[in-house]
């Protein structure tokens, strides 16, 4: 069995390309891969295509590399926490493909798979699948780049007929994805909330980098527990347990039981 670990996050990534198309894990600010970011923020590959959740905040997740405008295009579900993706995207920067969140994971998976398309009942009826969601604006405020019309089919499922719309599968580049715990075999395990987006985003790139916090030896891992299988993984690199971990919202109670 090959053994994919790479010694350090600028080794995993040296060779993403500018211009190169990523798919990157993190839902909020839960599993993002801070390390293989800050090694492409570091190495100053530019002009990338991301597909990811959402954008991060300002000055974490992949808010540091759209501050540093290294971002050209993104295609997410959520960006309403990050005041420079709007800024970006309200002057013409930034070109975004705001997508329905359950659309985003499934086009993810799919391209993971080798399922090319697939007809989807969300957004029938709206500008996704209508067209003229803005995805581009110029400098004078107008709509550069609008979204396309999707094709719409009437389809029986269950003896009921209704109005589906056709999205794209997507496959990327690379993607870079964070998990709790891996091994040199590229068996991964996730925590929590950083399970919602990172599987998909590793199925969906050519070629897979994982970050860990704990990589452990070939049967280290209860097959039973693995929730991505090695076969989707290319480079793990191990980054420890006390790296950083940024909450979005911290609430705290003030008082009552």
């Amino acid at each position: 069995m090959i053994d994919k670990q790479v010694a350090s996050a600028a080794e995993a990534v040296a060779d993403i390309p500018d211009g190169a198309s990523l798919a990157v894990g993190g839902f909020g600010l839960s599993g993002n891969p801070m390390a293989l970011i800050e090694a492409i923020l570091a190495q100053g590959t530019t002009d990338l295509r991301v597909v990811s959740n959402n954008c991060g905040v300002d000055d974490w997740g992949l808010g540091v590399l759209l501050n540093a405008h290294r971002i050209r295009t993104m295609t997410s579900s959520y960006v309403g926490e990050n005041k420079e993706f709007e800024r970006q995207f309200l002057t013409g920067e930034l070109e975004l493909e705001l997508t329905p969140q359950g659309t985003l994971a499934e086009k993810l998976r799919a391209g993971g798979s080798g399922i090319a398309a697939f007809f989807t009942q969300t957004g029938v009826g709206t500008q996704v699948a209508g067209g003229g969601l803005p995805r581009r604006y110029a400098a004078d405020g107008s709509v550069a780049v609008a979204s396309p019309v999707k094709e719409v089919r009437t389809i029986v499922v269950g003896g009921v007929a209704a109005e589906y719309v056709l999205e794209d599968a997507i496959v990327t580049d690379f993607s870079l994805v964070h998990a709790l715990r891996g091994d040199r075999h590229g068996n991964l395990v996730f925590n929590k909330a950083a399970r919602n987006f990172n599987p998909l985003a590793a199925m969906a790139g050519r070629v897979c980098i994982a970050q860990v916090e704990e990589l452990v030896d070939p049967g280290g891992i209860d097959p039973d527990a693995v929730h991505l299988p090695g076969v989707f993984v290319h480079r793990v690199v191990e980054v420890g347990t006390g790296i950083a971990k940024r909450i979005e919202k911290r609430t705290v109670r003030t008082g009552g039981n």
